[in-house]
C-alpha cells in the first residue's frame, strides 16, 4: 500500500527511570477508543516541530518536568484498518527516547487534555497500562543487559 493510501501518526515518548528504578508514568484519562490507563509521558508530534521537540514539550505538559533526551531506545509501529469515523487505514510510529530530568516540579500542566496526572511507579507496575509502557521497559531492560 502506498503511503498516500493511509494515515500516519508519529508519536514520541520519554522513558525516565530514577535511581530507585521507578518509572515516571502519566495517567491517560481515556477516549472513545481506549480505556484509562498508565502511559509514558509523550504523544503526538505536531506537524511543525521536530520529533525531539515534540517529546520534550509533551513531557513538560504531562509531568511538569523539563528533560533532555538521550538516544532513541526503540521504535515501535503498528497498523489498524479503517473505521467508520476514520475510513483510511492507519499506521502508528512511536519512538521512545531515554529521558533525564533537568528541572521542573512534578505536576501536570496540561489543561483539558488526555493526561490527568503523573506519578513515579514501580517498573513491575500492576494494573492497566498502555502497551508502549511494556515496549519501553523491555527495551530498557534489554539495553541494560548488554
Amino acid at each position: 500500500m502506498h503511503f498516500t493510501e493511509y494515515h500516519t501518526r508519529l508519536a514520541a515518548y520519554a522513558l525516565i527511570v530514577d535511581e530507585n528504578e521507578r518509572i515516571l508514568l502519566t495517567w491517560f484519562n481515556g477516549n472513545d477508543r481506549n480505556e484509562p490507563c498508565w502511559s509514558l509521558p509523550g504523544g503526538g508530534v505536531e506537524y511543525d516541530e521536530t520529533v525531539e521537540d515534540g517529546v520534550v514539550r509533551e513531557v513538560l505538559e504531562e509531568t511538569g518536568y523539563q528533560v533532555v533526551l538521550g538516544d532513541p531506545l526503540t521504535v515501535h509501529s503498528f497498523t489498524a484498518p479503517g473505521e467508520p469515523d476514520r475510513p483510511l487505514p492507519y499506521k502508528s510510529v512511536r519512538i521512545v527516547y531515554r529521558g533525564t530530568i533537568t528541572g521542573g516540579t512534578l505536576g501536570t500542566l496540561e489543561i483539558g487534555g488526555t493526561t490527568d496526572f503523573a506519578e513515579w511507579k514501580s517498573l513491575d507496575l500492576e494494573g492497566p497500562r498502555a502497551d508502549i509502557v511494556d515496549v519501553a521497559i523491555a527495551a530498557w531492560r534489554s539495553h541494560r543487559a548488554r
